[in-house]
């Protein structure tokens, strides 16, 4: 029944998307035949549970983790969801894991910063170096313009499930739990230590973004929200809503809360479920 209900939620979701050519959509345009999206994959859920992060490893696999109270454990899968091994993060805590992030020098960033109830003054994230994860340092931060914990129940956008590296910071983007279905941008250095988040930017979308990540080459970020893809052709540094901006259809994605780009242009995504996804950009 709840996974009715939920699929429910998405097909919902996917008709007020929030991705329409006007101002008031921030200029998302629908484009469902730009990439082909298929299922190439799947997680044994008894040893995957809920797969709500992805980033590729060394050896061009996949690490991924799983939901909050979960073991503080990487499982590295192949594309298909095959589990080829599983690495204990020593030191670490899975309050509510909900993102990774992998920099050029083999850093993995994860995300300890699920904020469901927008009340958290503990939010970090995990970096820990792929080949010897007995280390971990730890960044924490908070979110410079929350004063409140909770806030008030109009203003509960202090939740990310969000984030990726680029240039030496990283960049986190809002679930938009609040009623102004703004997408907030915050900056935090990706260095151990205390932050404050810095807002640097926000954007109308009409989903919950429970992912994101950015090309090799830093010319596009995906965000994946709840039956949609938003794809933004990224402006000058920092400046990533600046560009074209389109959205994908994604319907049938069930509760989808990882993605992480394969190349510059494609992406594989998995969901909670464990089913792992493929979208290929099409060439015109």
């Amino acid at each position: 029944m709840l996974f009715k209900l939920f699929t429910v939620y998405v097909f919902i979701e996917s008709l007020f998307c929030g991705c329409g050519p006007d101002v008031k959509q921030a200029g998302f345009v629908v484009r469902p035949k730009e990439y082909k999206i298929k299922q190439v994959g799947r997680m044994a859920k008894a040893e995957v549970p809920e797969s709500s992060g992805l980033a590729l490893s060394n050896d061009n696999n996949f690490w991924t983790h799983a939901d909050s109270g979960n073991p503080p454990e990487l499982y590295k899968i192949n594309q298909t969801g095959k589990l080829l091994s599983t690495l204990k993060i020593q030191g670490a805590q899975n309050i509510d894991w909900e993102e990774l992030a992998k920099d050029q020098a083999g850093n993995i960033y994860i995300g300890d910063i699920g904020n469901n109830q927008n009340m958290r003054q503990n939010l970090r994230i995990f970096r820990v170096q792929e080949n010897t994860v007995n280390r971990v340092d730890t960044i924490r931060f908070r979110y410079a313009d929350q004063q409140a914990f909770p806030p008030d129940k109009n203003n509960l956008n202090f939740d990310c499930e969000a984030f990726f590296y680029y240039r030496n910071n990283l960049y986190l983007f809002s679930k938009n739990r609040g009623r102004s279905k703004q997408v907030k941008l915050y900056k935090v250095p990706a260095q151990p230590g205390a932050h404050i988040a810095q807002l640097t930017d926000s954007i109308q979308i009409n989903n919950m973004v429970t992912a994101a990540d950015i090309s090799p080459d830093g010319k596009r970020i995906a965000l994946l929200g709840y039956g949609n893809i938003y794809v933004l052709e990224t402006g000058e540094h920092d400046k990533f809503f600046a560009g074209e901006k389109y959205c994908l259809p994604f319907g049938r994605s069930g509760q989808a809360e990882a993605l992480v780009f394969i190349n510059n242009t494609d992406f594989i995504i998995s969901n909670e479920g464990g089913k792992i996804f493929k979208a290929v950009k099409k060439v015109k």
